[in-house]
């Protein structure tokens, strides 16, 4: 709730750190309401999302360093509540969601475009549990990957956030998706997204598992979050030319893959991320984002929302992900008011 310090200016509840270490380092704190600059808008946070990534930047563990003290965060929805100087075409009562840093705090300040409008059929925790994931799945899928009706890709990590919404995507593209992941749980949620083979990791080697579902070499692209062991296991699983795209390391190891693999395979291994993809290819960004945001207003994507916590349980939120609990995404209920 908005307060103001004996100076008059206004204050706001935020989850935030000041040591790095695991989400037991996450707190709430007093900090002042961000004003927006130029080209930036306000935006009331009514609910915000969890992503991997979040425990990493808490731990320190995230390629880039993390500051102190610091608001977690990158994915929310809400109202606007003001604009910057050379704002235009977003106003001030506008459902929206955000790409931002520090998004759990009851307010944030994002560059305009990364404001998006909210159908007005979503609701704030839905729209806020798109964006990151979704977007990055479609990136890795559409523009990095080039899959296309007919094409079989495998999804690591496929109960995961990036993992589901890259299944739920593929197959909205027409692909045959292969999901692997660690529990009956998730598969089931792959499946129930469009999923067509259910590989769990828990049931042998993934090469073997592969094999036996598709023949060998049978893979057009592989879409791995995860990193870790299974990665070279796919990467040998790909037809001759096909592409592997590198999204992040979950499991907390970074691959070392043979590149006489990638000769005899003729294949092609791309990383993606989503901070950077929009500045390196702004053409490729501007349609996949387009697309995506078609498919969400005709109804035809929708986030898997696996638990909720309010504010003051950030923690909990982030613990609840850090241990791989969550399966699709995790909410953080910034407000009562989520509709």
């Amino acid at each position: 709730m908005e307060q103001h310090t004996a100076a008059g200016g206004p204050m706001m509840s935020a989850a935030r750190i000041h040591r790095l270490g695991a989400p037991d380092a996450v707190g709430t704190d007093l900090v002042e309401v961000p004003v927006p600059g130029r080209g930036e808008v306000l935006v009331e946070v009514h609910a915000a999302a969890v992503n991997f990534p979040d425990t990493l930047m808490i731990a320190g563990e995230y390629q880039t360093p993390t500051p102190l003290p610091y608001i977690p965060g990158h994915e929310a929805a809400g109202i606007v509540g003001g604009t910057g100087p050379g704002v235009t075409g977003i106003r001030v009562g506008d459902r929206v969601a955000v790409l931002a840093p520090h998004a759990f705090a009851e307010y944030v300040v994002a560059p305009a475009e990364a404001v998006t409008p909210i159908p007005a059929s979503v609701g704030f925790a839905a729209a806020a549990a798109t964006w990151v994931c979704h977007l990055t799945a479609y990136h890795g899928l559409r523009s990095i990957a080039g899959v296309s009706a007919g094409d079989t890709v495998l999804v690591l990590g496929a109960g995961g956030g990036v993992g589901l919404a890259a299944v739920e995507l593929a197959a909205t593209l027409g692909a045959t998706v292969v999901a692997a992941a660690s529990s009956a749980a998730k598969l089931e949620a792959a499946r129930s997204k469009g999923a067509g083979v259910l590989i769990d990791y828990r049931s042998g080697g993934l090469r073997d598992q592969l094999r036996d579902a598709l023949g060998p070499g049978a893979l057009d692209a592989v879409i791995d979050p995860v990193g870790g062991r299974y990665a070279e296991q796919a990467l040998r699983e790909l037809r001759w030319g096909a592409t592997f795209v590198t999204v992040g390391y979950a499991s907390g190891e970074i691959p070392r893959i043979p590149l006489n693999l990638v000769l005899l395979k003729g294949a092609v291994i791309k990383g993606f991320e989503i901070r950077t993809f929009a500045r390196y290819d702004p053409d490729s960004a501007a349609r996949d984002r387009a697309e995506l945001e078609a498919l969400w207003r005709n109804g035809r994507i929708e986030p898997a929302i696996h638990a909720r916590y309010p504010l003051h349980r950030t923690r909990e939120a982030l613990e609840h992900v850090a241990r791989r609990h969550s399966i699709g995404k995790t909410i953080i209920d910034v407000r009562d008011e989520t509709r």
